[in-house]
């Protein structure tokens, strides 16, 4: 199976919390393989949002992020990412913890 064929529509899926995600994380799904977890969702940290507790975080797949609205920084790097940045992690590639003072969207895309 694959991720389902679309044309450009607006997103109407719900906003959700992501397993395991800290309060204040939310994604809606855009696109997703149920098969193999691939998919594109937007993600949205709300204004105030401290993933310090979740510490830094490994996953097992690729993953690219490009920042739309807003700014997101990295406690352990101690550098803030804004609007137009992008990130491509490979597996396994240690991130975060992270906080956001005035909020952050962006687009990720999972693979594997």
């Amino acid at each position: 199976m694959s991720r389902p064929q679309s044309e450009f529509h607006r997103p109407v899926a719900p906003w959700r919390r992501p397993p395991g995600a800290s309060e204040g994380v939310w994604e809606q799904v855009l696109a997703e393989d149920p098969g193999t977890g691939d998919g594109t969702v937007l993600q949205r940290y709300e204004p105030g949002t401290d993933t310090s507790a979740q510490g830094a975080v490994r996953h097992d797949y690729f993953e690219e992020v490009y920042i739309l609205d807003g700014s997101l920084t990295d406690l352990r790097l101690g550098e803030t990412f804004t609007a137009g940045m992008y990130a491509y992690r490979h597996p396994g590639m240690e991130h975060g913890p992270w906080t956001s003072a005035e909020g952050v969207v962006m687009l990720v895309i999972r693979s594997r």
